[in-house]
């Protein structure tokens, strides 16, 4: 190796090579055509359910406001990853440079530490809506939700603009081979020729930080929550109530979960194809699951969208 290929690659400056999905499959034509139909259904699934609730009058409140938001996170996070990688397959190209991959870690941090706080303040207005009923209106203004989301919108940012800049300064002078479909934080660690167990430790920290507050809030959201669901003494508010409950937590634990097991748990515990299957089911899945618990189990939302059908049948004759 010369001195100026050896420059370039340790300062960073060549292109990485995304080994990706595809590479460990024996058929990767089909599966690159089920994750396009799986973004497909992202993208509709997300965009239909924000049409919806912006132009419905009766899903106007701060709980679909906050889903809207969620789901319009989805949208943006599955659409930092998923297009690169398919785009990728079809055109037999496997590599990004590095201020495409910075960006591509910085818009999806950002977007994962939005959503873990959006998450939080979701609970947050479960509890108001069921906890204090009658100071709903009053507690979740307008301006509350708003400040709320921008909040969530900028401590997201914060772990992007912190995280983004150290691990792409990070001398890469081993292989460029990232061993994953996209530039996540913990794969492209893996490439860098200095001790990185400092960074690694206060990234750790930084983690659990940026749950143990969501997590907190939403512990003890639920936990009053359930307190006064118990002491309800009608069984159609119970059931409603554990029903819009159910549907949030199902969310909480799958984003969560995938999220613990990434950032958290010692390297130990991974291995290339485990974090890429990991990823696979909160990047990739969980934006498609999400529009389906919140709208299947939701009958605002399920009579919202059959009126919208029934009005475009009826245009249509």
């Amino acid at each position: 190796m010369d001195n100026s290929t050896w420059a370039a690659n340790y300062t960073g400056q060549l292109d990485f090579i995304l080994v990706g999905l595809f590479s460990q499959s024996k058929h990767p034509a089909l599966l690159c055509v089920v994750i396009f139909v799986i973004f497909l259904m992202a993208l509709s699934g997300n965009s239909i359910l924000i049409f919806l609730i912006h132009s419905n009058a009766h899903l106007q409140i701060p709980m679909y406001f906050f889903i809207s938001q969620l789901s319009l996170m989805d949208v943006m996070y599955i659409s930092v990853t998923v297009p690169k990688m398919l785009m990728d397959q079809v055109m037999g190209v496997n590599e990004i440079s590095a201020p495409e991959c910075g960006m591509q870690m910085f818009l999806y941090l950002t977007l994962v530490g939005s959503e873990f706080f959006l998450l939080a303040a979701m609970a947050y207005d479960r509890y108001v809506a069921i906890c204090h009923p009658l100071r709903y209106s009053t507690l979740m203004t307008h301006t509350v939700c708003h400040l709320l989301v921008s909040g969530c919108w900028f401590l997201g940012s914060v772990d992007g603009f912190m995280l983004t800049p150290v691990t792409m300064t990070f001398p890469f002078c081993k292989t460029r081979e990232i061993h994953h479909f996209f530039c996540e934080v913990p794969a492209v660690m893996k490439l860098s020729c200095s001790d990185t167990s400092l960074y690694e430790t206060l990234m750790y920290l930084c983690c659990v930080l940026m749950l143990l507050i969501p997590v907190t809030v939403i512990s003890s959201s639920y936990s009053f929550i359930l307190l006064t669901i118990h002491r309800m003494n009608s069984a159609e508010g119970r059931q409603k109530a554990l029903t819009t409950c159910s549907s949030h937590m199902t969310v909480v634990i799958l984003f969560y979960g995938a999220a613990i097991y990434t950032y958290m748990l010692p390297s130990s515990y991974h291995t290339p194809e485990k974090d890429m299957i990991v990823s696979v089911f909160y990047t990739i899945l969980t934006p498609v699951l999400n529009p389906l618990i919140y709208s299947l189990r939701n009958k605002d939302v399920t009579g919202a969208l059959k009126k919208m059908l029934n009005m475009g049948s009826v245009t249509t004759l």
